[in-house]
C-alpha cells in the first residue's frame, strides 16, 4: 500500500514510520526542498479534516506547534486514502513531562468551546442514545458492555465539553528544537468532554478515568479488538 505523494509534486522514497496502531505511515527520504513528509492512511472524511484547519490555528494560538495538513494539487486534503503533513523534527517527552502541557491544553478547550462537533463524530453524551460516529460503532458490542460503558458516560453527564484532542500521550508530543511542544496526530479529536484530555494530564476523578476507559474500549472494539476487550475486563 503506497501513498499516491504525486499528488501532492513529490518525487521521493518513502519510509515506512513505526507507531501506528490504526493508520499506515511513510516518511520522505531524499526530497529536493529538504523538507520531510509524512504520508498517512485515514478513515476520515474531507470535510472532517478541513474542520481540522480551525482547530488546528486555535491550537498554535495557545503556544502548540501542530502538523497541518497539506493540500493535494488538486485542493484536497485526502487523496485515495491518504493524507499529507510536514514532519516535525524533536524528540518526544517522557511519561512525567505530559503534564507540562496542561496550561496549553486547558487554554485551547476554553478557546474551542462554541465550535461545533466534527463532521461524522458523536461525542460520549450523544453515544448514551445514539449508536455510531467517528470510530465508534456500538451496534458491533455486546448489548451488556454497551450499557456499561453509557451508564459510565452517563455518571459524567453535565461536565464542560470543548474539542479535545483525544490522544494525550507521551508519543503525540514532540520537544521541538527551540523549547516548544508540538502535539500531532489528531485523528480522534473531536467535540466532547474535556475530562478525556484532562484524565491524560493526570487530573481526574475514579469516576472520571472510568468515563475514559469506558470511551477507550468502544472506539477500539472493531479497530483493536484485543486491546478493546483487555479494557472491557476492567469496565
Amino acid at each position: 500500500m503506497r501513498p499516491p505523494i504525486e499528488r501532492w509534486g513529490v518525487d521521493a522514497d518513502l519510509c515506512p514510520l513505526a507507531g501506528g496502531h490504526r493508520n499506515h505511515a511513510f516518511a520522505t527520504l531524499g526530497v529536493a526542498s529538504g523538507q520531510v513528509l509524512v504520508f498517512k492512511s485515514t478513515r476520515r472524511s474531507e470535510a472532517a479534516l478541513r474542520w481540522l484547519d480551525v482547530v488546528h490555528n486555535i491550537a498554535e494560538d495557545v503556544g502548540l506547534v501542530v502538523p497541518k495538513l497539506i493540500k493535494s494539487r488538486n485542493g484536497n486534503l485526502i487523496e485515495d486514502g491518504w493524507t499529507c503533513e510536514p514532519h516535525l523534527a524533536g524528540s518526544h517527552v517522557s511519561p512525567d513531562e505530559v503534564p507540562s502541557v496542561g496550561p496549553q491544553i486547558i487554554a485551547f478547550h476554553a478557546a474551542t468551546g462554541d465550535i461545533p462537533q466534527r463532521p461524522g463524530f458523536l461525542s460520549s453524551q450523544d453515544l448514551i442514545e445514539q449508536e455510531c460516529g467517528g470510530d465508534v460503532d456500538l451496534r458491533a458490542m455486546p448489548g451488556e458492555l454497551v450499557g456499561r460503558c453509557r451508564e459510565l458516560w452517563s455518571a459524567v453527564s453535565g461536565q464542560r465539553q470543548a474539542v479535545i484532542h483525544g490522544d494525550l500521550n507521551p508519543g503525540n508530543l514532540i520537544r521541538c528544537a527551540d523549547g516548544r511542544t508540538a502535539l500531532i496526530d489528531w485523528d480522534e479529536c473531536r467535540r466532547d468532554l474535556v475530562l478525556f484530555d484532562k484524565a491524560a494530564l493526570g487530573k481526574s476523578t475514579a469516576e472520571e478515568q472510568s468515563a475514559r476507559l469506558a470511551w477507550e474500549v468502544a472506539c477500539s472494539w472493531q479497530i483493536e479488538p484485543h486491546h478493546a476487550r483487555q479494557i472491557a475486563s476492567r469496565l
